[in-house]
């Protein structure tokens, strides 16, 4: 028999009192796992001690060494420069670090001063009474007082994935939820005190490197491997020449690895996208794993829960039809009696609010279990006077196996009302009832709910754009085909919309799931492996909101849990929404998009620049047999060069029309043909210099140092877009950052100040000159484009090429 089973002790604890509680906190601390945080003074000191800040000690000591000391200061200064911005980066990525955990915090519903009240689980203390439900993430260790029908999923603690029961006297841990049921705790242990927070305390952590980051890896070892050897082959022959001290070789050589190696990239990669993040966070979307931004980026298979993504999600109440009950409010007091008034879902909100309307009660509750997808039912036990009651509301195939027909005329009835809702497309929900009974059989059909969601206003369009943007969203629900049919074509969804058996075909599922738009009464079996299916030829994203979700969530490349999701699946998922409807998982997916492409732009010109500044030095010191630039000038170069890149993660970017990782060869072919650029244009400066203008050497140097700044600052014009640099400017952040550099280093030329000055005419060539340079990396940009793009084979990535080469947008 289906009997409502309960284990209890024999009362409710009162709980603590705010005082205690307060007192309890202040000798135990919060409910959080405290991590070992550095001191800023340690912070400092291993920064001081990384291989950029010692090569500028060493450049700087060693100026004082062969009597420059007004170099060794200028060095000296550029060190805290670069400190500052070292310490101003790290200060952005805490922020925002910061700024979503306050997106993130989890509450409990625990009973303080008498009363029930939901506070954030960092309050919790020991001897508290929580109350825990479906969906719970258990916030510390605790032993239960009573329970419902309790299991709890411990997969975090143990790694087994199939719920385990429990019962009064046991010990549920933290980071286990609730799969099914509820139950009463007392809190035994919080924060580092847990099972949790000893076991990750003993447990040495390593770091695993994501794609990214082992991507930039491999671009600083390249760049730095590049930059030694050429330093090697220059310094061999520097020394060779008499009259060069062994001293001021290695002064520069240090130079010449600190503007020529890369160690800024993984710094300003990381600030990219920290501020990508925190723009998210501003529309509502909060990033729990930086590491799936990548995966967000290259999504193109959503699949997306109807409710409350594609719908409204507010549900009312439209039609009651009565069976047995005398009349339509008699059918709502039963169906609000079995409803859970503090953590029931849309459906159970529709129903508690259309009673408020009407000022009908609910009767009151003795025992409660909450519906899930296997029971399709919540069943609670009441009294109503002397008179006992059990009553079951749910799906009505289910409810209709309980009941037990007084007349055919009923039963006629019920089915007919059903089947025509059905054919409509219409939601329904029945309820039924026993006297003086706890068992769930033979029950007397008392009414049905007819229920209504609207679709979301921009759900249609968005859907569209989506496609247009190389994402295909398909549609998941657990309602009636009709239902999810006529949906659907509201949504511009004509494809086809397939039953819940497609999934028992595991040969032809892979086929069938590419041509559908959608999936109607699926079960959270059917959503894992629609997941496990769609990622072997896609990278896929899926929705989810409760604790059946959290198998999928945990599957998919990029795991969604949208508003109002149970704690449980915000605790596994990816990405947290905060607001409902798909326009906000679109505009976050293309907000991925311009982080990555950032990325993509700043490596590109990284790669030349690093590329451009040792072969210039390097081959220019082999012809004339000395360093075109002086110590000071090169590591000013470096920090001048550096500041515009830190605003690159306001730049804004042209994204792509379809998902698109990042192409190595197209990234390497675009960044050896910027630096091959600026290798040419450097030789013949140097020749113009040498041979037509006739200059004395440090004026030369100063030159040099003066065109390497600006045409370097105007090739972030050319590097940012794949469009024509003047169809699709910088943001006004980089332009201005841009902008500012090269004024300061034009003023420094003409100052003399530890530096050789030119004369304005001089200047003006400079500028020209670059500027003139920058349509030649202009061009072998367009032709870079038109080669990787025509050697993918691909007809469409043959056509944005040519549009690229034309200029036209994308």
């Amino acid at each position: 028999m289906n009997a409502v089973t309960a284990h209890t002790n024999t009362h409710e604890p009162a709980g603590l009192s705010s005082a205690e509680a307060q007192h309890i906190r202040k000798e135990n601390g919060a409910n959080i796992l405290e991590e070992k945080k550095q001191r800023f003074i340690v912070k400092v000191f291993l920064w001081v001690i990384t291989p950029i800040s010692l090569m500028l000690l060493a450049a700087s000591g060693l100026s004082f060494a062969v009597g420059k000391a007004g170099n060794g200061l200028i060095i000296l200064a550029l060190f805290l420069v670069n400190f500052g911005i070292r310490i101003w980066h790290e200060g952005k990525a805490d922020k925002a670090i910061a700024k979503l955990q306050e997106h993130l915090t989890v509450y409990s519903r625990v009973k303080r001063d008498g009363a029930w009240q939901k506070i954030p689980s960092k309050e919790l203390v020991p001897k508290d009474i929580v109350m825990l439900t479906v969906g719970a993430v258990v916030p510390a260790d605790a032993q239960i007082i009573s329970e419902t029908n309790l299991s709890l999923n411990e997969s975090m603690l143990t790694g087994e994935s199939l719920p385990r029961s429990r019962t009064v006297g046991e010990t549920v841990y933290s980071g286990s939820f609730v799969s099914t049921g509820n139950a009463l705790v007392t809190i035994t242990a919080t924060g580092n005190h847990t099972y949790f927070g000893k076991t990750l305390a003993s447990v040495e952590h390593t770091k695993k490197r994501s794609a990214l980051e082992q991507d930039i890896l491999t671009i600083s070892r390249f760049l730095s491997i590049f930059a030694i050897i050429v330093i090697a082959i220059l310094s061999i022959f520097l020394m060779s020449h008499p009259g060069i001290k062994l001293i001021e070789v290695i002064t520069l050589d240090i130079s010449l690895l600190i503007a020529g190696i890369p160690v800024a990239l993984p710094t300003v990669m990381s600030l990219i996208i920290s501020v990508g993040v925190l723009e998210l966070a501003k529309k509502h979307t909060i990033v729990r794993r930086i590491a799936s931004l990548e995966n967000l980026s290259n999504v193109d298979v959503l699949l997306s829960d109807k409710t409350g993504t594609l719908t409204e999600n507010r549900i009312r109440v439209d039609k009651v039809v009565t069976l047995t009950a005398q009349d339509e409010k008699e059918v709502l007091k039963f169906a609000v009696s079995a409803t859970d008034s503090a953590e029931g879902n849309a459906l159970e909100g529709a129903i508690i609010e259309k009673a408020k309307t009407l000022l009908i009660s609910s009767l009151p509750q003795q025992k409660f279990i909450p519906g899930d997808s296997q029971r399709k039912r919540s069943t609670a036990i009441v009294t109503e006077g002397s008179d006992t009651w059990t009553i079951a509301l749910g799906a009505p195939s289910i409810i209709r196996t309980l009941c037990k027909f007084k007349s055919p005329t009923i039963l006629k009835l019920f089915d007919e009302e059903v089947s025509q809702a059905a054919q409509r497309g219409d939601r329904t929900l029945a309820v039924a009832a026993g006297k003086n009974t706890t068992e769930e059989h033979d029950l007397q059909p008392i009414g049905i709910l007819f229920l209504s969601d609207t679709l979301r206003a921009d759900a249609k369009e968005t859907i569209a754009t989506m496609h247009d943007e190389g994402i295909n969203v398909k549609m998941l629900t657990g309602d009636g085909i009709q239902i999810a049919q006529k949906v659907a074509k509201e949504l511009g969804l004509n494809g086809k919309i397939l039953p819940r058996s497609i999934f028992d075909s595991l040969e032809t599922l892979p086929a069938v799931m590419e041509t559908a738009d959608g999936f109607a009464e699926v079960l959270p079996k059917d959503k894992y492996l629609a997941v496990e299916t769609m990622k072997k030829s896609h990278v896929v994203a899926v929705t989810g909101d409760g604790v059946n979700d959290v198998p999928p969530i945990k599957a998919a490349d990029v795991g969604i849990a949208v508003k109002n999701s149970v704690d449980a699946l915000r605790s596994t998922a990816d990405i947290v929404i905060l607001t409902n409807g798909i326009s906000v998982i679109n505009d976050a997916i293309i907000d991925a998009r311009k982080v990555f492409m950032r990325i993509y732009h700043y490596s590109v010109y990284r790669i030349s620049e690093s590329a451009r500044l040792i072969l210039t030095i390097g081959l220019i010191g082999i012809l004339v047999g000395n360093y075109p630039l002086t110590t000071v000038q090169i590591i000013l170069l470096a920090v001048l060069n550096d500041l515009p890149i830190v605003s690159l993660a306001f730049d804004h970017v042209h994204t792509a029309h379809t998902p698109e990782t990042i192409d190595v060869r197209r990234r390497f072919f675009l960044g050896t043909t910027y630096g091959i650029t600026g290798v040419v244009n450097s030789m013949l400066t140097l020749y113009i210099v040498l041979f037509m203008l006739h200059l004395p050497w440090g004026q030369i140097q100063t030159l040099f140092f003066l065109q390497l700044v600006v045409s370097g600052n105007f090739l972030i014009y050319v590097a940012h877009t794949e469009k024509r640099w003047f169809r699709y400017l910088p943001s006004w952040q980089v332009m201005v950052a841009i902008s500012s550099t090269q004024v300061v280093a034009t003023l420094w030329a003409l100052s003399g100040w530890f530096t050789t000055a030119i004369p304005l005419w001089v200047v003006g060539f400079v500028w020209v000159w670059s500027f003139a340079w920058m349509q030649t990396s202009e061009m072998g940009k367009m032709l870079v484009a038109r080669f990787v793009k025509a050697k993918s084979g691909s007809p469409q990535a043959t056509a944005i090429a040519a549009q690229m080469g034309a200029g036209k947008t994308v």
